[in-house]
């Protein structure tokens, strides 16, 4: 009797040339969503699930695949947590941890709800709510970084409730396990008090670290770049594995890992030098989870999974915004960082697996959250990639979810800064380039005036003494409050996805006749016939390469340059 041609053909190759087949599907179908503008993140997806059992079924290295997606999962968290220093921790926290904790308890309720109303049993309808919970900390920080909207106020509250759900994952599964182990009793209190106890254990442990172990053993490792980046890694899996030894995940060690090295003046270098090695490693981590979804199990669950799905990118964003609307955020920092709740995670689909492994719940359950999880996977890539046009568009129905005044945010336009109050420029966009740049006009005797979004980043600059405002460029009515009688010139740093041509339009309605221009990074296309308005465009990297060059026949060739 013959065997399967595709499983003969599967099991005759070592893991070596299985990852390399992996490697080389992945790269031509990641082409193919490049010329078609679509998410490559999509591309490792389908790759997983072509090659995985709901397709060829010719994957056999899952153990190999799941240690090189572990290590992305640890290099990614690291890199987060090496951008989270403490300040940024105080201004967040609050929020991050009511916004994380609602969210878990509305979701709850509602999709158990939901749930039993498509004749579910309670448990199993326990476990769907729960699942629905989770949201996927790998896929968000990796579009985020991907936008580069990780240090922008929505994206670390988002990375803040991500965090909490993290660890209610964590608790979750270990009560789950619990209750096959030990009954209902232990579960409620042995477990924990033991998870609490390990949590305290492991912040102890790392600021202890902070303060008297990584002062001295860090900069004796900087006297080699390739020592840093070794010992950076070793850190950042170490903890991890410490992490899941202590029954709390690798994801939150490996985040403390990142944390304990932010306050370092070598966190940008090691972040910079990891940027590469994330990116390959985390293929194999979305490889990974194509080929946990398995569409065998789907069965007749498309109606409560249509339902769910909608629930979950429609609901979970809406609960987010409301409760930081409540808090006293705007409607655009809610929204954007609402819509990072629109999917469930890979551990929703772990989640049930353990259910089904006690026997509580059945395979059909497994099915309906598959689906669940392909759906809004998928199409959170897509809100999340086109926030900002997808907030214009519905921002006038909004309001609902921002308070007449929202101080969280309004607060730090009262301060006491040293605002200029008729500038003859004003910097939209106070990053790397818009700060610098408005350091250096303010030096040379310019009167000028910042305008930035994130409230954290204002608050440090007013520190220094510089002259600056909180404030929305997107929102017409602060564009209309702007002091322009006496500007000569705008320039706009702002940040991808900002609406540049809407800012340009109110400004030019507003009477203003100076010069605008535009710091363009590459996330700007055509910019220089694309937008109405704008005088003059700068590319830093452009003009940083000609002016090098001036300075080098400047010195080479005098009297020609």
């Amino acid at each position: 009797m013959l065997g399967d041609p595709t499983m003969d053909l599967a099991m005759s190759v070592g893991p070596f040339a299985e990852l390399g087949v992996l490697l080389l599907a992945c790269a031509l179908l990641g082409a193919v969503c490049v010329a078609l503008k679509q998410p490559v993140l999509i591309t490792y997806l389908v790759a997983g699930l072509a090659l995985g059992p709901s397709g060829l079924d010719w994957v056999r290295a899952h153990s190999q695949i799941e240690l090189l997606a572990e290590l992305g999962v640890t290099v990614l968290l690291f890199i987060v947590g090496l951008k989270l220093d403490l300040r940024q921790v105080r201004h967040i926290g609050p929020v991050a941890l009511a916004t994380g904790l609602g969210q878990l308890g509305f979701t709850i309720t509602i999709g158990f709800a939901l749930t039993l109303a498509f004749g579910k049993g309670w448990i199993e309808a326990l476990y769907i709510a729960i699942a629905l919970t989770f949201s996927s900390t790998v896929i968000i920080v990796k579009l985020l970084s991907d936008k580069r909207e990780l240090d922008t106020l929505h994206g670390r509250i988002a990375i803040g409730f991500l965090i909490v759900q993290d660890l209610a994952v964590v608790l979750a599964m270990t009560v789950v396990g619990a209750l096959d182990a030990g009954g209902p009793d232990a579960a409620a209190s042995v477990v924990l008090g033991g998870m609490l106890l390990r949590l305290g254990a492991a912040g102890v442990a790392t600021f202890l670290a902070m303060r008297f172990l990584l002062p001295w053993l860090v900069p004796w490792m900087a006297r080699s770049r390739e020592l840093l980046l070794l010992f950076s890694l070793a850190w950042g899996v170490a903890l991890a594995a410490l992490g899941d030894w202590l029954g709390f995940s690798k994801e939150a060690g490996a985040f403390l890992a990142g944390f304990s090295l932010a306050s370092m003046p070598y966190r940008d270098a090691v972040g910079t030098r990891l940027t590469g090695i994330r990116d390959f490693l985390l293929l194999f981590f979305f490889i990974d989870l194509g080929t946990r979804l398995d569409l065998a199990t789907l069965g007749d669950e498309l109606a409560p999974a249509i339902t769910l799905s909608a629930f979950v990118l429609i609901g979970n964003p809406l609960i987010v915004m409301g409760i930081m609307g409540f808090m006293g955020y705007r409607k655009r920092t809610g929204f954007l960082a609402g819509l990072t709740v629109a999917q469930i995670s890979e551990f929703s689909i772990v989640f049930i697996g353990m259910g089904i492994s006690l026997g509580h719940v059945t395979v059909t359950t497994l099915g309906l959250t598959t689906l669940v999880g392909l759906v809004t996977i998928v199409l959170s890539t897509y809100l999340i990639l086109y926030a900002h046009g997808l907030y214009r568009w519905l921002s006038p129905w909004l309001g609902i979810f921002e308070r007449t005044h929202p101080f969280r945010e309004a607060e730090v336009e009262e301060s006491d800064a040293p605002t200029s109050q008729a500038p003859e420029v004003l910097v939209f966009g106070l990053g790397r380039y818009g700060s610098r740049l408005l350091r250096g006009l303010q030096a040379g005797g310019v009167d000028v005036l910042g305008v930035d979004f994130d409230p954290n980043q204002v608050r440090r600059m007013c520190a220094e003494g510089l002259p600056v405002r909180f404030g929305d460029v997107e929102d017409s009515d602060f564009i209309h409050a702007l002091p322009l009688q006496r500007a000569k010139s705008v320039v706009l740093a702002v940040g991808p996805g900002t609406d540049v041509s809407g800012l340009v339009a109110a400004l030019r309605g507003d009477g203003f006749t100076g010069k605008v221009t535009l710091i363009d990074r590459g996330t700007f296309t055509n910019t220089k016939h694309a937008i109405q308005g704008v005088d003059a465009v700068f590319e830093p990297f452009e003009d940083a390469a000609d002016h090098a060059v001036t300075r080098l026949l400047s010195r080479l060739r005098p009297g020609t340059a």
